[in-house]
């Protein structure tokens, strides 16, 4: 293979999935089906109905789409099939804010380690015709940049998950607060959390929408509010909302409960950052020591040497 050849195949392949990623937005000249026109408003109750209205396609033809989602959905199910914890996957993605489901996760996982592989094998084509790199580099790059495409596509998940617990833990003590409010002035506890997300911004307030819809839905509120603690899995969140069943279950007052855990929260927080900043003390060091302390040895010699070398 000449160099020309080889770089006209990257190049190529670069164009081709571009024209491909355009022809993806064009939409289907067709009529759309009935369940794809009830599915946006079932997006509330309904994970799978949910799933269906925020799909769109990744086909640029309806002949090639017919002809490779078979074959994509088999790929990233027997993906799911291969890695498993399916369960601990819809929980991250929940964890997330994410409304895509398992299989559609997969498929996008699949499709960063195709993409990988494919930015591995253009390398591997270029150092081949540059004779710069090595047999067995040429034999492991590529499937080693697809295993890194899938592995960073699951990195960026988890990142997501914690950033977004993170900032459900900073806004709890606030939340639990205007909560204590409401209760004080004679609202009830759906009220009180009506109101949180109908008035407030962020995501524990989009949490407690959700809350809010299951149970305008039908679902009881301990229950709404036990599947809340159990998909996000937060420690001070699911105190929270166990004191609230058992205050919903026995009938006893929850606005000095709910204040008691607003101070515990806070004092959480508190402790978490002190610890954050003990384990980051080393870190904090680095700054200090290679670049703030050279700079003061620097500014502190060089003036001297300046003056011997010009006095001499």
């Amino acid at each position: 293979m000449s160099v020309q050849l080889g770089w006209a195949v990257v190049f190529g392949s670069t164009l081709g999935l571009g024209l491909w990623s355009l022809a993806a937005l064009t939409p289907r000249l067709r009529r759309a089906r009935l369940i794809d026109r009830v599915a946006p408003y079932l997006g509330d109750v309904s994970e799978a109905a949910r799933e269906r209205a925020q799909r769109h396609t990744v086909d640029p033809l309806p002949v090639i789409g017919s002809l490779f989602a078979p074959t994509l959905g088999r790929a990233a199910t027997a993906l799911a099939d291969i890695l498993g914890g399916s369960d601990a996957l819809t929980r991250r993605l929940r964890q997330a804010g994410s409304a895509r489901g398992v299989i559609q996760y997969r498929s996008e996982q699949l499709l960063w380690a195709v993409f990988g592989l494919i930015i591995g094998l253009a390398l591997t084509i270029a150092g081949s015709l540059s004779g710069s790199m090595t047999p067995l580099v040429q034999l492991v790059l590529p499937p080693t940049a697809a295993l890194a495409g899938g592995m960073l596509r699951e990195w960026t998940l988890r990142r997501r998950a914690r950033a977004r617990l993170r900032r459900i833990e900073g806004e709890l003590p606030l939340v639990l607060e205007f909560l204590t409010l409401s209760l004080s002035a004679g609202e009830g506890l759906l009220d009180g959390l009506r109101r949180i997300a109908r008035t407030s911004s962020g995501e524990l307030a989009a949490e407690l929408g959700v809350v809010v819809a299951r149970v305008n839905a039908g679902t009881p509120l301990a229950a709404a509010l036990h599947e809340l603690g159990d998909e996000l899995r937060i420690p001070a969140l699911s105190r929270c909302v166990d004191q609230m069943i058992a205050v919903l279950e026995r009938g006893t007052p929850l606005a000095e409960v709910l204040r008691a855990q607003a101070g515990d929260a806070r004092g959480s927080a508190k402790r978490e950052l002190l610890e954050s900043g003990g384990k980051k003390e080393v870190m904090m060091l680095v700054p200090l020591v290679f670049l703030i302390l050279p700079l003061t040895i620097i500014f502190a010699i060089f003036p001297g040497i300046f003056v011997l070398r010009a006095g001499f």
